[in-house]
């Protein structure tokens, strides 16, 4: 019998305290991955950030609570979920018998296969929000399945023409899921959850076109809580019921994650990488990257 999303159920958005913050990793070589849910669960977590990758993950069995956005959705029947890099996205295990697959790949990889961007942009079901979660059938989950397993088998094959196979195995993927498709209503967040993502929000904007001649505007818990008309120590109370983690390690971690992107993909001297995360003196950013990290700026740079 279906279950809808009562209160029980929206309960558990209000108690994540085992969620984990997911944040980007610039320096994994790799452009596409497939995963068998039984394998590699799909843990709690909060993924604040934009990410390097997409993601079409398929829950065959299992329940959870999934948000992206400010919509829910509780999940207990086979679902296929499209997952944008820029998504602000929750998940809560509700299940201890998962089931389905997940595939990630990066823009990279899209811009390397013009035909499947072509697919991408023609169904939009990672940009149009009602169309990005589909319910299936138990009787449609097989032919689902089957794209997730050619694909997984052709990353674990030798073929030097695996990866145009994998592009058309998730082509086929998503023209199989709009044949199918059933789009459910979402369900809101509570007013807690609301603040946790207008928080991330504000944190993505304020980092995502970080240079030197947008320096990062503000950078203090106390900074944040007043863009967001609430009080420091309500923001950081909120934060670290849901995510374990109070605004200004948010904050930090990801400032850190947006200097070792710097380091890494500019060619940017340390100074101007200093000051575009918010530090007006050099010495002051190295002290901080070193603390965080064990190594100076320049040591991250050459060992990467």
């Amino acid at each position: 019998m279906k279950t809808t999303l009562d209160s029980k159920a929206i309960d558990t958005l209000r108690d994540l305290p085992d969620m984990i913050p997911v944040l980007r990793d610039y320096f994994e070589d790799w452009t596409i991955r497939v995963f068998n849910r039984e394998q590699h669960e799909c843990r709690n977590y909060l993924s604040p950030n934009r990410r390097e990758f997409y993601k079409v993950l398929l829950v065959s069995k299992g329940a959870g609570v999934f948000t992206m956005g400010l919509n829910t959705y509780y999940i207990e029947e086979p679902t296929l979920l499209f997952i944008h890099p820029n998504d602000i996205i929750s998940w809560k295990n509700l299940s201890d018998e998962p089931g389905g697959y997940y595939v990630l790949f990066k823009k990279t990889f899209i811009n390397r296969h013009p035909q499947l961007k072509m697919v991408i942009d023609k169904f939009g079901l990672f940009v149009d929000k009602p169309k990005s979660v589909i319910r299936l059938t138990e009787n449609e989950v097989p032919q689902i399945c089957q794209y997730f397993q050619k694909m997984q088998e052709e990353e674990q094959g030798n073929s030097e023409f695996k990866e145009d196979a994998m592009q058309a195995y998730l082509q086929l993927l998503m023209v199989e899921s709009m044949k199918v498709a059933r789009y459910p209503k979402p369900d809101g967040v509570t007013d807690d959850y609301r603040h946790v993502h207008h928080f991330f929000d504000l944190l993505e904007r304020e980092t995502s076109g970080i240079n030197y001649s947008t320096p990062i505007r503000i950078k203090t818990a106390k900074e944040f809580a007043h863009n967001l008309d609430v009080h420091p120590n309500y923001l950081n109370a909120l934060l670290k019921k849901h995510t374990g983690q109070n605004a200004s390690t948010h904050i930090r971690n990801r400032l850190l994650d947006e200097a070792k992107a710097l380091l890494v993909q500019t060619d940017w001297s340390l100074q101007d990488i200093s000051y575009s995360i918010g530090f007006a003196e050099q010495p002051n950013f190295n002290l901080f990257f070193k603390k965080n990290t064990g190594v100076t700026p320049a040591e991250f740079r050459r060992n990467y």
